[in-house]
């Protein structure tokens, strides 16, 4: 499991910047279009990160990327549940964030930041790598939506 280390480290810390910006913003009554603008963004958010993760799965991220980095590779098993898993919570989540619950800002916080890094990484992987290393087609189009997404989040929360 040393594979997944990287990852965890990583979504860890989008996992706590999610849940400082859940603790810290909230989202008034009277923000109800905002709320709906964000649950649309994180709905296109959450269908490209499927395409991202369809990419990924397809090009062999799961054992690239430990192999760039001299360890294991992630076991296609866990690789598969984990993003299945995420990506059903951020569908769950859209009609949370128009009802302005906490735990769905917290998911769709999570999925902005974690997309904005993927848009970062994957071309910095495909630099250190010395050609395309898998996710990249797709990383420009979750960074941009989660960009997109983040500043939906922004607008119908504000600052305790």
């Amino acid at each position: 499991m040393l594979s997944l280390l990287p990852s965890i480290l990583v979504l860890g810390l989008a996992a706590l910047a999610a849940v400082f910006l859940v603790r810290n913003r909230s989202s008034p009554v009277e923000k109800v279009a905002a709320r709906i603008a964000a649950g649309r963004a994180l709905a296109l958010a959450v269908g490209i990160q499927g395409v991202h993760f369809a990419e990924e799965t397809a090009t062999g991220f799961h054992e690239r990327l430990g192999a760039l980095l001299g360890l294991p590779g992630i076991p296609l098993l866990v690789f598969v549940v984990f993003n299945l898993i995420w990506l059903c919570i951020w569908v769950a989540s859209i009609p949370g964030v128009r009802s302005a619950r906490p735990a769905a800002f917290f998911a769709a916080w999570f999925l902005a930041i974690a997309g904005m890094l993927n848009g970062v990484a994957h071309p910095l992987l495909a630099i250190a790598a010395g050609g395309y290393f898998p996710g990249l087609v797709s990383s420009p189009l979750i960074g941009g939506a989660s960009v997109w997404l983040w500043l939906r989040l922004r607008g119908a929360t504000q600052a305790e």
